[in-house]
């Protein structure tokens, strides 16, 4: 185990991956916010099976300002460089890019990437700036590293899809790869935001992973009305959460909802976002598609 070269310039991790590519190794791509948990290093694994024994593996660790509102958590975001270098060594991450605000976004800078239907729904209704700061942040990082493998997880499925949207929208020389959630024993899909639930919010927490098990459990006995899918969801959100921003079915690729009164076919993403006392946490699952979240005892 060696511990990864961590650099703070563009420059550096720019050079440092054209090298990698020089010598015949893949670039793998993990771009995150830092405060790391298990989810994340996963995917760090998941970028070095893709890139291959000889592959070069980049972990990115950057609070992206742009996409966080001004009512937002960015001032408290969880930061921990020390912490996060020392677990990505464990991870097998080659480096740690881990620039300053100002060497992202420079002064004069005024360049964003704007998004368009697939960042609407969802989050997008009440984050109405958290896409375009997403895409602008990760095309820049795709535009330092050049041609490699990038490894998003799926507990942000929406983003996942925008990210894979505008990939391909500015033919972008990037395979994009989406990592299973990671959950903890009880369900719950980790997060670096539970790390602001007291111990009683993180009981109530489940309330998000039994409402996806509940409505698995329902779509698996053969229901495709999307109102009744809803109900079985929002019905378990609802005893734990604190406020509730959506519960809604989805077009698994567009993101476009799939409203009441309509039926979801044989494929549907069901995602919720909801507030925990004051955290928002959000969780998902792809009914016919993914398995249940596990850990979930529900009742008939």
């Amino acid at each position: 185990m060696s511990t990864p070269v961590v650099v703070r310039t563009p420059e550096e991790m720019r050079t440092a991956c054209d090298a990698a590519r020089a010598r015949g190794a893949r670039v793998g791509l993990v771009p995150t916010m830092g405060a790391l948990h298990d989810g994340h290093l996963t995917l760090v694994k998941a970028a070095r099976e893709r890139a291959g024994d000889r592959g070069f593996v980049v972990t990115t660790i950057f609070v992206n300002p742009t996409q966080f509102g001004p009512n937002e958590d960015l001032a408290k975001y969880p930061r921990d460089l020390e912490g996060d270098v020392a677990k990505l060594a464990r991870a097998g991450a080659d480096m740690v890019f881990a620039p300053d605000v100002a060497a992202m976004y420079p002064p004069g800078e005024e360049t964003r990437v704007r998004v368009g239907a697939t960042a609407a729904a969802l989050c997008g209704a009440f984050r109405p700036v958290h896409f375009e700061g997403v895409t602008t942040i990760v095309t820049k990082l795709f535009a330092i590293a050049g041609p490699s493998v990038a490894v998003f997880g799926r507990k942000d499925y929406q983003q996942l899809a925008v990210i894979r949207r505008m990939t391909r929208d500015l033919f972008l020389p990037i395979e994009i790869v989406g990592a299973p959630i990671v959950r903890e024993a009880d369900g719950v899909a980790m997060s670096s935001r539970n790390a602001y639930l007291s111990a009683e919010e993180r009981a109530r927490a489940r309330c998000l992973s039994r409402g996806l098990a509940r409505a698995w459990k329902t779509f698996a006995g053969g229901e495709r009305d999307a109102a009744a899918l809803r109900r079985a969801a929002r019905a378990e959100v609802e005893r734990g959460a604190t406020s509730i921003d959506y519960v809604d079915l989805a077009d698994a690729d567009a993101i476009t909802v799939i409203a009441d009164g309509a039926r979801t076919g044989e494929r549907a993403l069901l995602a919720i976002a909801c507030r925990v006392g004051t955290t928002r946490l959000i969780d998902n699952v792809v009914l016919g598609e993914d398995p249940s979240p596990p850990g979930v005892a529900l009742d008939t």
